[in-house]
This record gives structure tokens, C-alpha cells and sequence, in this order.
């Protein structure tokens, strides 16, 4: 079969070593076999990753001796060899059958690793094995007891913590939405998730340059997602080995909304992730930007409106912003999260807007917040937290519960620990639940990524700490 018009990614390496164990790496990640077959096996995993692309991969072939093979497998286990150089010699023989006649020679004479995979008949597909599909058993990180010494805990929380582990520099951990999970990259390209506890659930190597975990979505299963340079894991419990996406490169992945949206660049649109492919987002209107991804949506908005859906399998649908009392118009969409949009309206005075935040999925104001300056409201940071129950946009603080919001006066939000907003004050940092009275914090008092049980996860140089209650 000539490989004209199969893409040359994902990479995929086949290395044997011995008659018992082989390495697959499939876009630099690595996978050992261990089998009683393990041609078999390696192909199992190369065919099984064609099955999720739909189409044959190119592989290269290892021998132990270091000799090469350029192969092309299919999604149902037939292995063929490459034909990427066909130039006949003076006998007339092709690349491919001079190929072929050496590994027949090495066969014979020593009984090389490769044979099946470069003299089997196209017309038979190789008998796929069982292969335990598990993670690696890898050591696992160094987790213990300390005390949170370098800077003030947050209110509420102890300098004790139960325990700590260190986390990959420039990542930070994620903690699942029902508080039992805590996910990290640790300092030797591993992920792991551990109970609230400390306790080590499951771990898993990561390409070099990963990013921080996320929890989100895929086929309507929650899951935990690593994006590296060229691609995207994710993994949906204890058991289960990855799936893994190629991305094309310079692409980005956004964590918006409830699922993955991967950003194509300049204007090469996006796409959702579902059944471990990329599946391109249709009819995105012109002037239109990328928000955010839910399931098997994808959620776009004009500059001044209005927003659209656009679904896999379905028509593109507009979904018109109700406004709030004395609008006169949309200014324009500031940003969105999981089911909410931020939205200025003009009021018809010069300079004037009212920020609301509205329902993606209704289009109704779920929260009003007090007319500002169009540059006021411009300079404003939105942050929600996750669990959809309290948010602030810039000095606006809403309860979504109660739709009841209140201005704090050169209020800067920087992050939510449940009910809780953090951010800068005038010159210091407090603490402060909509509605409330703002508490006063110390200098570099340490903001919580999230709760997990009864523990408040911090970080500092690194070191995730899992403090205590008071």
C-alpha cells in the first residue's frame, strides 16, 4: 500500500528489546510492553490508536540490532510496510521487496523480532491479544506531614498540614468539583491524584512541558486533562490508561467551560474533543470569537452580541441576551464561563454601562451589578468559581443564589475558595463572601486552590501543603 495522503503524525516508534518486552512511544509518550507476544501487543496499541483517529499511522520498527522498518498499521490490526521510497534498482526490483527479501534473510538465518510486521500478507489482519490495558506502576511521590511556615494561612485554616508533596515548578494543582481529588504534575513528569487524605490513587507519566491538570469533561464523563506541545490527555479513573489527541501545531487548549475547547491558530477556528478525536466546530458566523466548549457545544460570541451555539450534528442556534432595566443596548460580551456570559449594556448616557452577568443556556440576567464607566467596567477581571454559586466581575461581587450583588470600592478579585473571594483591596489583600464585610488579610497571606475533605491546598515555592482546620 503507498502512504500517499497519511499524515506523518502522530510519531509513532515501535522498539523491541528482547522476546519478552518492547516500548511503544506514540507522540512522545511512551508505553512498555511486557507480553508473552510482544509484536502483538506493541501492535494491539499502535492499531488501537488508528481505531481512534480513523485512518492507518506511520510507524517505525526497532529491531533489538538497532535495524529499522517503516510501517503503516491499521485501525483492524493489518500491518503493511511503507512504501515511502519506490525506486526500482537495475534488476527492477522496488525498495519494498529489497526490504522485504532482508528481513526474509534475517529470519531465516536469525530469527529477527520483525518478521511478522514486514512480510504479513495484507489479506490476514494480525490476531489482536489481550493486553491488561492498566497504568505503569511507578514509585510513587514523596507525601508527609509539615508545617506551613513561609506565610500566613488563610482564615479559617491551621499551619499544620497533614500532608504535602512536590508539585512541578509553574503548575499548580487542581481539586475535583466534589472536593475528594487532588490533582498534580509532579517534579518527574508524573501526574497523580490523590484522595483528600494524601493517599495516591493513581499515577501516570506526562510528556515534558505539561501543563497544570484540569478537571473537566469528555462524553459526558468527568475526567482529569494534561495538555503538553502537540497534545492533549486525558484520563477517566484509577484504572484506565489515557487517551491521547494530537494537536496540530501552535494549537491551545481552554478550559473555559465545562469541556475542553482546543483553539486552532490564527483564524483556523476550534475544535470539541469527543471519542478521543478532534472534531471540528461548524458554522462559526464571521467576526465571531470562541468562548468556551460544553459537551458536544461550542459556545461563540459577536463583539456586541448576539451569542451562538453551534452543536455537533444540529443547526447553528442564536441565543438572544435579555436585558436588564434600563438598557438600551448590548456594548458589548466581555467574557464567559460554564454557564454564564458577561455582558456591558449601554444605558444612553455617554460613558455609562451596566455590567450584568447572563445564562448561556436562557439567555436570562442572572445578575445585575451597579452602573459604572465604560472604562471601569473594561478594566475588570472576571472570576467565577466552581461551583457556580458566588463570582465577582472586577468591584462587583454577586450571590448567584440570592441575585443579589454589591460594589467593593477598588476591589481586585484574584481567586474563590467555595464562598470566599480573595483579591486586593486599596493596597492589602481580604478576604470576603458577598454580602458580607471584608476581613483584612496579612501580606502574601496564601490563597487556597480549592478544598479538598477538610483540607484547604496551598502552594509556596512549589510544595503543595494540605492545611488543617482550626
Amino acid at each position: 500500500m503507498a502512504d500517499k495522503g497519511i499524515p506523518s503524525w502522530p510519531k509513532v516508534t515501535i522498539r523491541l528489546y528482547d522476546e519478552r518486552n518492547a516500548e511503544v512511544k506514540i507522540a512522545g509518550r511512551s508505553h512498555q510492553v511486557n507480553h508473552r507476544d510482544p509484536r502483538q501487543a506493541a501492535i494491539t496499541l499502535v492499531a488501537e490508536r488508528a481505531g481512534q483517529l480513523g485512518r492507518p499511522v506511520k510507524a517505525t520498527a526497532v529491531e533489538s540490532s538497532g535495524k529499522s522498518w517503516p510501517l503503516i498499521i491499521h485501525p483492524d490490526g493489518q500491518v503493511e510496510t511503507a512504501e515511502a521510497e519506490i525506486e526500482t534498482t537495475g534488476t527492477g526490483r522496488s525498495l519494498r521487496m529489497i526490504i522485504a527479501a532482508a528481513a526474509l534473510a534475517v529470519v531465516l538465518v536469525g530469527g529477527a523480532l520483525l518478521y511478522f510486521l514486514v512480510l504479513k500478507d495484507p489479506g490476514n489482519t494480525v490476531a489482536k491479544p489481550k493486553v491488561a490495558s492498566k497504568l505503569p506502576d511507578l514509585p510513587a511521590p514523596t507525601v508527609g506531614p509539615d508545617q506551613f511556615a513561609a506565610r500566613p494561612v488563610p482564615p479559617g485554616w491551621t499551619a499544620n498540614a497533614t500532608w504535602t508533596v512536590d508539585i512541578a515548578d509553574g503548575t499548580h494543582p487542581a481539586v475535583s468539583p466534589d472536593g475528594r481529588e487532588v490533582a498534580v504534575v509532579t517534579r518527574d513528569n508524573k501526574i497523580a491524584v490523590f484522595d483528600s487524605n494524601g493517599k495516591v490513587l493513581w499515577q501516570d507519566k506526562v510528556p515534558d512541558q505539561s501543563s497544570s491538570p484540569a478537571y473537566t469533561t469528555v462524553d459526558g464523563k468527568r475526567v482529569v486533562a494534561i495538555a503538553a506541545p502537540g497534545t492533549l490527555e486525558y484520563w477517566a479513573g484509577e484504572a484506565a490508561p489515557p487517551t491521547t489527541i494530537e494537536l496540530p501545531s501552535s494549537a491551545t487548549v481552554q478550559f473555559f467551560g465545562t469541556s475542553p475547547l482546543v483553539v486552532l491558530p490564527g483564524n483556523a477556528g476550534a475544535s470539541l474533543v469527543s471519542g478521543g478525536q478532534l472534531q471540528p466546530v461548524k458554522n462559526q458566523p464571521r467576526l465571531s470569537t470562541m468562548l468556551l466548549a460544553e459537551g458536544d457545544k461550542a459556545l461563540m460570541a459577536r463583539y456586541a452580541g448576539p451569542l451562538f451555539w453551534s452543536q455537533t450534528g444540529k443547526e447553528l442556534a442564536l441565543l438572544n441576551l435579555k436585558p436588564p432595566t434600563g438598557a438600551k443596548g448590548i456594548n458589548q460580551i466581555v467574557a464567559a464561563s460554564s454557564g454564564r456570559v458577561v455582558v456591558l449594556w449601554n444605558t444612553g448616557k455617554a460613558d455609562e454601562v451596566i455590567p450584568t452577568v447572563n445564562s448561556t443556556s436562557t439567555g436570562a440576567v442572572v445578575g445585575t451589578c451597579p452602573r459604572t464607566t465604560t472604562g471601569d467596567a473594561t478594566s475588570w477581571k472576571w472570576v467565577p468559581d466552581q461551583a457556580g454559586k458566588v463570582a465577582a466581575y472586577g468591584e462587583c461581587l454577586i450571590n448567584f443564589a440570592s441575585g443579589k450583588t454589591v460594589r467593593l470600592e477598588r476591589f481586585q478579585p484574584q481567586s474563590i475558595s467555595q464562598l470566599t473571594i480573595f483579591g486586593q483591596a486599596g493596597n492589602g489583600l481580604v478576604a470576603i463572601v458577598p454580602g458580607g464585610k471584608p476581613t483584612a488579610l496579612g501580606a502574601g497571606t496564601a490563597r487556597p486552590w480549592g478544598i479538598a475533605g477538610n483540607h484547604a491546598i496551598v502552594v509556596h515555592s512549589s510544595v503543595l501543603y494540605a492545611l488543617d482546620k482550626k
